[in-house]
């Protein structure tokens, strides 16, 4: 049982070939390339697709993308950095392979790789909340990744400093707005004027004594361990699992992380936090996964077949 996973991002497209014992036996990268409009993005997709299947003759595919999903439909509902409105992903992947394909979001799907491959193995509850340009999350409860009605785990979005800096959701004090990486360098920026620095940068400048890298740092982390504060009262997580480009910090984030958390936690003991084990691969993994479960779960006799192909119609863009 040979599956095909595609991870879509908005900047590229990671696509993988598992084999039946969930080994990866081939992967790969594609640019994105946005800017060409949200057909040109499908086509590559698609494309990407084709190719593997034809070179490695799966049994089912996978697809996990951005923004807000609806999982049971197989529906892209609106994802910015693809330009997808409305798309109906699955159904025309499906198409396109002829094969079944299990469609999820990349988050969720991130979550779900690390609940059976990485950092939260033997785990019944945790949280997995990747910390890059955004910060979201993946709620895992008894072993499942919880979806509520298509947006469950938007930890970004999170209001940890009300009345604070407008987010691009609408509304103020997100967590994305104060303890992201884009947030760090632009804070940084707005506050010395410098062009170009980095959240890394911000860290290096913030050990070697740059008294506003480090304030910019510490309520990055201070608003982090809030939004983690008010998930753990809520949830309950036996561990959170951090990851994205941030977590690569090591010890100069994790650990004041932990003691802020730690100083929160007044009437509990805090989750362990630990670093997520499966980097950038965890999206295109998740996807796997689903589609080994859905080949697996699958009646042997073949899917009906539809009586008339799904029609491709352009227009499906961002509005304007």
């Amino acid at each position: 049982m040979t599956v095909i996973a595609l991870d879509v991002g908005g900047t590229q497209i990671k696509a993988g070939v598992l084999a039946e014992d969930g080994s990866l036996i081939h992967g790969e990268r594609r640019l994105t390339r946005a800017e060409r409009g949200p057909d040109a993005v499908l086509d590559t997709v698609l494309a990407c697709a084709v190719d593997l299947a034809g070179r490695y003759a799966p049994t089912a595919a996978g697809i996990a993308v951005p923004g807000i999903v609806d999982e049971a439909s197989g529906t892209s509902v609106f994802a910015a950095n693809l330009g997808w409105r409305q798309v109906p992903v699955r159904d025309w992947l499906e198409e396109a392979l002829e094969l079944p394909v299990a469609f999820g979001h990349d988050v969720r799907a991130g979550g779900l790789a690390e609940a059976r491959l990485g950092a939260g193995r033997g785990c019944g509850s945790f949280l997995f909340v990747p910390v890059g340009t955004g910060i979201a999350s993946a709620i895992v409860l008894d072993g499942e990744v919880l979806t509520g009605r298509g947006s469950a785990g938007e930890l970004g979005h999170l209001t940890v400093r009300p009345g604070g800096e407008r987010c691009p959701c609408g509304g103020r004090g997100c967590l994305e707005t104060v303890a992201s990486a884009s947030a760090i360098a632009r804070r940084y920026g707005a506050a010395t004027g410098a062009v170009g620095v980095s959240a890394e940068d911000v860290r290096r400048r913030a050990e070697s004594g740059d008294a506003v890298a480090a304030a910019v740092w510490r309520e990055a982390v201070d608003a982090l361990a809030d939004g983690l504060s008010a998930a753990v009262t809520l949830l309950d997580p036996e561990r959170i699992v951090v990851g994205g480009g941030l977590a690569r910090a090591g010890a100069p984030y994790f650990d004041p992380l932990r003691a802020a958390l730690a100083e929160r936690s007044t009437f509990r003991t805090a989750p362990p936090i630990v670093p997520a084990e499966l980097g950038h691969q965890a999206g295109c993994l998740g996807a796997a996964l689903l589609a080994q479960d859905l080949d697996a779960a699958r009646k042997p006799a073949t899917r009906a077949r539809r009586s008339h192909p799904i029609r491709r119609q352009t227009g499906y863009g961002v509005d304007g």
